[in-house]
């Protein structure tokens, strides 16, 4: 009875702070993962965002501790360099209109939803739905911005490839120069993004808001002080 009543209150507690648990007395994978996330999130930063040459992580300062450490173990385990931590940061900034909310939904109402806004055949194929991802600490939901980025990881080079990862994944690792829409529906959808008004859209045209969000999040207000 007292793990029960303990398990509970565990159950309540994280409630509290945002997660979407049964109060059922279980402290089943859900509960323990739910706990993991939110003591990595509150924990008080034992790093400095920034890399060994000093160099800042972009957009630090919008995110937490937790959150900020979790981008990092994301870079490490796919053996990118602090520099993919960036585009990374930039691409969830530009996703969520610098709001860093796992539960951003799309403007126009396509149903996208998070940090890099997932489409709900894409949450379905990673085991969630995009109801669920609103629901959950923003810690939590870089687990699955991680699992979606896995089958493209060791092709991203550049920001514009970490872009088309989420926006058209066909195009990770072509050239910058790389046509994504020229003419149609498609083309008249996007027309905004052709700079140069030449009736195509580039993958360097697509990827240029992105790459401005990045140097945005390079500003001294947006990044967080070392220690």
């Amino acid at each position: 009875m007292k793990f029960f009543t303990e398990a509970s209150a565990l159950q309540r507690a994280l409630n509290d702070h945002g997660y979407a648990l049964t109060v059922d007395g279980y402290a089943g994978p859900q509960t323990l993962n739910a706990a993991l996330h939110y003591m990595r999130s509150s924990a008080p930063a034992a790093f400095s965002p920034r890399d060994a040459q000093g160099d800042a992580l972009a957009w630090s300062a919008r995110v937490s501790a937790g959150f900020r450490r979790a981008v990092l173990d994301i870079t490490e385990d796919f053996g990118w360099t602090f520099e993919h931590a960036n585009w990374l940061m930039a691409c969830m900034a530009f996703e969520t209109g610098r709001s860093f909310d796992p539960a951003q939904k799309n403007l126009a109402g396509s149903g996208a939803t998070g940090l890099i806004q997932f489409m709900p055949p894409t949450a379905k194929g990673l085991g969630t739905s995009t109801a669920g991802l609103a629901v959950m600490h923003p810690v939590e939901q870089l687990e699955y911005v991680k699992a979606y980025f896995a089958p493209y990881a060791s092709r991203i080079h550049t920001l514009p490839d970490m872009y088309m990862a989420i926006l058209m994944p066909a195009f990770v690792g072509s050239r910058e120069d790389a046509v994504l829409f020229s003419g149609g529906v498609a083309y008249r959808q996007n027309s905004g993004l052709d700079s140069d008004r030449d009736g195509k859209v580039t993958k360097a045209e697509a990827a240029a808001k992105v790459t401005a969000m990045l140097a945005e999040g390079m500003r001294p207000e947006n990044v967080a002080a070392a220690g």
